[in-house]
């Protein structure tokens, strides 16, 4: 294989595996959210973050997170809350409905790996993650578009 067909096999796999998972979310009962608000989710999961921690990790300004936030929060995955630690702050999680397409987004994932392993066998797709597990970054995943 040469060096410049690899750039576009890995994004096309990861463009096959979005809509893949946007497909799922759809047919899950999440057809108001977009795949650029699952970036959102991972950074929200858990404790949940202010609205600039947010930013910083999707690589977009304050103002744009903010428009996010709101409409994510008007379709009832979102809510704010006092942050514990800082009173100036908005504590940004997710809601119930979130966790739920979180969990929805995460099992639909799971479900296009395994598809991958039946087309293309279980070790290969083994074997390409354990490649690719040092090249990616930890902790970042966000949009680029």
């Amino acid at each position: 294989m040469r060096d410049d067909e690899v750039p576009f096999l890995l994004l096309a796999a990861g463009n096959a595996l979005v809509a893949a998972i946007d497909e799922q979310m759809r047919e899950r009962g999440f057809g108001d959210i977009r795949p650029a608000h699952g970036f959102a989710f991972v950074r929200l999961s858990g404790a949940g973050c202010t609205l600039v921690e947010l930013a910083e990790h999707l690589g977009m300004t304050k103002q744009s997170a903010s428009t996010l936030v709101a409409e994510l929060e008007r379709k009832g995955y979102v809510a704010r809350s006092p942050h514990p630690d800082d009173r100036r702050a908005t504590l940004l999680q997710l809601t119930s409905r979130g966790v739920d397409a979180t969990r929805a987004a995460t099992e639909a994932g799971r479900a296009v790996v395994r598809r991958w392993k039946r087309e293309v066998g279980a070790a290969r797709v083994d074997l390409a993650a354990e490649a690719l597990a040092p090249l990616a970054r930890e902790g970042r995943v966000r949009p680029t578009w």
